[in-house]
């Protein structure tokens, strides 16, 4: 089962100012400083320890006591974190702060130690093995080895596993065992994918002349997540995969490339490096100017390194020059390495000592040189110095070749007895070195065939493993499997939600949709209907001038006229209105009652009452909706009756959200009234109520019920009529 942990990266700062300027940084981005980094369990608040910390590529792999690992960086550097137990972190480095890594959920190996916890209570030694193992990798490689197994005969976790046959990999690649170490580092790309592992692996298949296998590698990492110094790396492979085979076009882009990134990230040493593959593609293409020029830059930056890096790009400087027959500035070159060798103390001489760079390999080469340029008088020194030190060094492949190139001097200068005591040094030189390189390869072959089994004694460790293992992988299907099944569930369950919330806004949408379009019937509804009711309106009222000029009474008919149109223009400017304030309807009542009574003044008085306590600018009520009422009233009860009638209208309090507009008349009532029709009368009658009753209920759909009519005799013998209006606030 598979833990993650989380992980939180918290920064000191150390006598540092948090706000210090742009200017500060820059001039400290090409300073080295000490960082000290911590990693810690939130949990327990213990440093978590065999973590590996590296900055472009120098490790440090073990804490002090107190879980600190020290580090030099600078800023812009990226650090990078890996341990077996949790996920590598990366981190760029922006100050000289102290750096504390929190990780959330940390249990040492839960996986492994919930195994071990069923069945013994043995001590996890998982990372003392394998710092062992790393300890002993470049001493002793059969111990290497050995701790490797250890670590291998525990059940792990598969990252732990990763790891440990990662680890295995590179002690053969150190030893230069580069098919075992291809091997080792597939098996732990197919437990775990690990950028590092792959770059790794694709170095070793490059030097085993595998490049097409190299440049795959190469590529598949180029889509990781990678740090600075990795993909420095990546392209610089792939640069020199380029160049063995002769693509030197496409050798010196991914060389520009790394160069690249490597000056943007500060990475020295490697700008150093593909300064000098840059100058080896530019040999190989002709462009001798551009070679000298890197290899200049290459010779400076190497001094500003270390003496042996500084030694090494010198020697192959002076190879370049010799190759160039520029022979007096090889010389030039071998003699400041000669004397930058010699000026080395002793320790470090000793660690260049089985190096390609030491006197005895300078003189000869200087001595050679001489020789070339034909000058043998001044190469003779060089040459028995170079064979003195070699015999003192027991340096048999210089002694040989010093040897046999002071014999061919002495011949061409003529000197025959010395040019024949050489050659016969040569000789008993290549028998000792030939015996020597029988016993190396005697020694080879029992190195191999130890390799061979502790490889195989490895490999049958895994088949004794096998039914862990498989429980192991058993185990990881199953949980595959789980995690398979929650995750099609899980879709499953998010389709249906979605195909939910989908139906439910289209649901929505042609709801709105619907309404929408109801709302537009219903405005051109009771438009349509306002537009019948005014030429009705009209109509009536045209009908009242005409009665008055029928009878000459010219005086009425203009008042009339004058009064109808205030009416009339009061109607027009509220008939696009849905609701218009209740003062306003009232006033448009009284100016149409009052034209009515002028009409019939022997026919009906009438009266207005308005309940003062209300407040009429809180109500609002449909344009002329009280009017077809009243007009029914005059027209249709109280101009039928014999005596005078009476008309009244009152407005009053019914609650607080709720006033009643009553029309009371005392006319012949509605029975009476049909019977006096005809039958176009009726029709009329029909439509007019119906369109009345229409629009109420229209303006109650969109406005949610804020006026109900109700209509009733007042008289049980069906005279007089009563119709009540209640009218909601606004």
């Amino acid at each position: 089962m598979k833990h993650f942990k989380y992980i939180l990266v918290i920064l000191f700062f150390a006598g540092f100012h948090s706000s210090f300027s742009q200017d500060e940084v820059l001039n400290t981005t090409s300073k080295f400083f000490e960082v000290k980094v911590r990693v810690i369990d939130k949990e327990t608040s213990k440093p978590i320890k065999n973590a590996e910390v590296q900055v472009n590529g120098i490790v440090t792999n073990f804490s002090d006591i107190n879980g600190v690992y020290r580090v030099k960086a600078r800023v812009n550097d990226q650090l990078v974190v890996d341990h077996p137990d949790f996920e590598i972190v990366y981190y760029t480095i922006k100050s000289n702060e102290d750096i504390k890594i929190v990780v959330e959920n940390y249990t040492q190996d839960n996986y492994s130690s919930m195994l071990k916890t069923r069945s013994s209570s043995k001590a996890d030694l998982y990372h003392e093995h394998l710092d062992s193992a790393k300890f002993y990798q470049k001493k002793d490689i059969e111990k290497s080895l050995s701790f490797i197994e250890k670590a291998l005969k525990d059940t792990n976790s598969r990252k732990r596993n990763a790891n440990t046959y990662k680890t295995l990999a590179d002690i053969y690649f150190f030893w230069k065992q580069y098919d075992l170490a291809i091997s080792n580092y597939k098996i732990s790309l197919q437990i775990e994918e690990d950028s590092q592992t792959r770059i790794k692996l694709a170095e070793a298949q490059f030097l085993t002349k595998k490049y097409e296998e190299s440049e795959a590698s190469y590529k598949i990492v180029l889509d990781k997540k990678l740090s600075s110094y990795q993909k420095v790396l990546v392209n610089e492979g792939l640069g020199d995969l380029h160049f063995a085979s002769k693509k030197f076009s496409k050798a010196e882009v991914n060389y520009n490339k790394a160069l690249k990134i490597a000056k943007n990230n500060l990475v020295t040493p490697k700008i150093t490096d593909l300064n000098s593959k840059l100058a080896d593609v530019y040999v190989k293409k002709g462009n001798r100017k551009k070679a000298d020029n890197l290899y200049q830059n290459s010779l400076k930056l190497a001094s500003k390194e270390n003496k042996k890096r500084s030694l090494k790009e010198q020697e192959k400087v002076a190879d370049y020059y010799n190759k160039s027959n520029r022979y007096d500035d090889e010389i030039k070159l071998r003699q400041q390495t000669l004397e930058e060798a010699e000026s080395v103390s002793e320790n470090n001489i000793s660690s260049i000592k089985n190096d390609t760079i030491n006197s005895q390999k300078i003189n000869y080469k200087i001595g050679n040189a001489y020789v070339l340029k034909k000058e043998y008088k001044e190469a003779v020194p060089f040459l028995e110095k170079s064979i003195k030190e070699a015999d003192a060094n027991e340096d048999l492949v210089v002694k040989k070749d010093a040897t046999r190139r002071l014999s061919e001097l002495y011949a061409t200068v003529g000197d025959y007895d010395k040019a024949l005591k050489s050659y016969r040094e040569y000789v008993t030189v290549v028998d000792s070195l030939y015996v020597r390189k029988e016993q190396e390869i005697q020694q080879a072959k029992r190195f191999s065939k130890k390799i061979a089994d502790n490889q195989n004694r490895i490999a049958s460790l895994e088949k004794d493993k096998e039914l862990n293992q498989s429980k192991i992988s058993l185990a990881y299907k199953d949980q595959q499997l789980t995690q398979e099944s929650n995750k099609r569930q899980r879709l499953i369950i998010y389709s249906l939600i979605a195909s939910f919330l989908l139906m439910s806004l289209l649901a929505y949408f042609m709801y709105r949709t619907n309404k929408q379009q109801k709302l537009a019937n219903n405005l051109l509804a009771l438009k349509s209907m306002r537009s019948q009711m005014n030429p009705h309106f009209i109509f009536n009222a045209l009908n009242s001038v005409n009665s008055f000029i029928a009878v000459n009474d010219e005086r009425n008919a203009n008042r009339y006229l004058s009064e109808f149109s205030v009416l009339m223009r009061s109607v027009l400017e509220n008939s696009d209105e849905d609701f218009i304030p209740l003062t306003k309807e009232i006033e448009l009542l009284e100016l149409y009652v009052k034209l009515e009574h002028n009409r019939f003044k022997d026919k009906f008085d009438y009266s207005i009452l308005v309940d003062k306590v209300i407040d009429l600018d809180q109500f609002s009520i449909p344009p002329m909706l009280l009017q077809p009422y009243i007009e029914n009233a005059i027209w249709h009860g109280l101009r039928y009756k014999k005596e005078k009638g009476n008309l009244k209208i009152s407005i009053t309090q019914k609650d607080k959200e709720t006033i009643l507009i009553s029309i009371l008349d005392d006319g012949i009532g509605r029975k009476q009234s049909q019977e006096l029709k005809t039958k176009n009368q009726l029709k009329q009658r029909s439509k007019g109520m119906s369109t009345i009753k229409n629009r109420i209920a229209i303006l109650n759909d969109m406005y949610k019920d804020r006026v109900s009519v109700e209509v009733s005799d007042v008289l049980e013998n069906g005279e007089g009529t009563k119709v009540e209006l209640l009218l909601k606030k606004k």
